[in-house]
C-alpha cells in the first residue's frame, strides 16, 4: 500500500477533524486494540490538538498530528486508514510507544525478509514454532506484527481470517500487511 509512497506527490488535499470526528477515531483505535487505556490514548492524542486528514490516493486517508517535541513545521503521520477498514498506527508510532498495548501478532523468522519486501503473511509464517497468534483475534481486525527474536514492531496489517480459521486451514493469506518497514510512508517523517 505504502511501498512506493511520496508525500509531496501522493497526499492532495488536507483537513482539519473535527473533535466529534477524532472522539470517533479514538474509540474505533480503543476497540480494535483492548488493551490501550484510554487515558494513554489522551495523552498522546490530546483535545487541544487537532489531527490533519490528508488523502493519499483515492481511498486512503492519512491522520497527522504535530510532533509533541513542537521541532519540525510538518505534520507527522500516526494513523492511516484504507476504505472503511481499521484505523492502523504507523509504524513510527507504534516504536514510539512500544508499550501501548497494541494487539500484536509474531512471526516465526523464516517470514522476516518477506514481509520487508511488503509480501502479505501466510498462515504457517503464524502457525510454525516462533509464531504467536492470539486466539482471540477476528477478521478485519488490524494488528501489529511483530518478529521472532526482534525487539521492535516490523510492519502493520489486517487480519483476513480469524486466529481460529488460520490455525484450522493453515493455507493462503492470513494477515494483509499495509505498512513495514522501509515502505515509503515508514521514510516520511513529516508532511508539510
Amino acid at each position: 500500500m505504502f511501498k512506493r509512497f511520496d508525500p509531496s506527490t501522493d497526499c492532495s488535499t488536507s483537513t482539519q477533524v473535527k473533535g466529534s470526528v477524532q472522539r470517533a477515531i479514538k474509540s474505533q483505535i480503543l476497540e480494535s486494540h483492548p488493551a490501550i487505556e484510554s487515558e494513554n490514548l489522551d495523552e498522546v492524542l490530546p483535545k487541544k490538538t487537532p489531527l490533519v486528514q490528508y488523502k493519499a490516493g483515492p481511498n486512503l486517508t492519512l491522520y497527522c498530528r504535530v510532533p509533541l517535541d513542537g521541532t519540525s513545521a510538518g505534520q507527522q503521520p500516526i494513523f492511516f486508514q484504507h476504505r472503511d477498514g481499521p484505523i492502523l498506527p504507523t509504524i513510527k508510532f507504534v516504536h514510539q510507544f512500544p508499550d501501548f498495548g497494541w494487539t500484536s501478532v509474531t512471526v516465526d523468522k523464516g517470514a522476516i525478509p518477506y514481509i520487508l519486501g511488503g509480501a502479505n503473511i501466510m498462515c504457517p509464517g503464524l502457525t510454525n514454532a516462533g509464531g504467536i497468534l492470539p486466539a482471540t483475534l477476528e477478521a478485519n481486525q488490524g494488528v501489529i506484527i511483530l518478529a521472532e527474536g526482534k525487539e521492535h514492531a516490523i510492519a502493520v496489517g489486517t487480519m483476513k481470517m480469524s486466529a481460529e480459521d488460520i490455525r484450522e486451514k493453515n493455507k493462503g493469506i492470513g494477515i494483509e500487511v499495509a505498512h513495514f518497514l522501509g515502505d515509503g510512508l515508514f521514510q516520511t517523517s513529516v508532511i508539510a
